[in-house]
């Protein structure tokens, strides 16, 4: 049973979405050819770099589980537990709060948004509002 949504609503979930997207798979591209700033980064946050492919992976398949609509969820799921890892890394390693710390909360807000606005079971899960009468 699908509703049909606004396409403004249709077209803001797809924007907040490929945000994500477009964000996590130029992040994980990188971690495969690995310039001098992605080692040089990587390390600095206290991982090896023969780690760097393996998280490049991991945020790829999580990634594009996201971008396909029968997973998209599973997906989601998956990049909530990625976010989380990198939120942790950053507070080991007493990065600046609203720059570094929190950007994975903002990647979360926008990908969990975008879900929230075209899947009726997910508003329904989770209401900002109840209706009253």
């Amino acid at each position: 049973m699908y509703t049909t949504i606004s396409k403004g609503r249709l077209w803001t979930a797809r924007i907040m979405s490929g945000l994500v997207i477009l964000f996590m798979l130029f992040d994980s591209i990188m971690k495969f050819v690995q310039p001098a700033p992605v080692v040089e980064g990587t390390l600095q946050l206290g991982y090896a770099e023969h780690h760097i492919a393996v998280i490049g992976v991991l945020g790829l398949i999580s990634t594009l589980l996201y971008l396909f609509p029968r997973t998209t969820f599973l997906g989601a799921v998956l990049l909530t537990g990625y976010f989380g890892g990198v939120i942790a890394t950053h507070i080991r390693m007493d990065a600046p709060l609203f720059t570094h710390t929190l950007f994975p909360v903002y990647l979360a807000v926008l990908m969990w948004g975008g879900i929230w606005l075209r899947h009726e079971k997910v508003r329904n899960l989770v209401p900002f509002a109840k209706n009253e009468g």
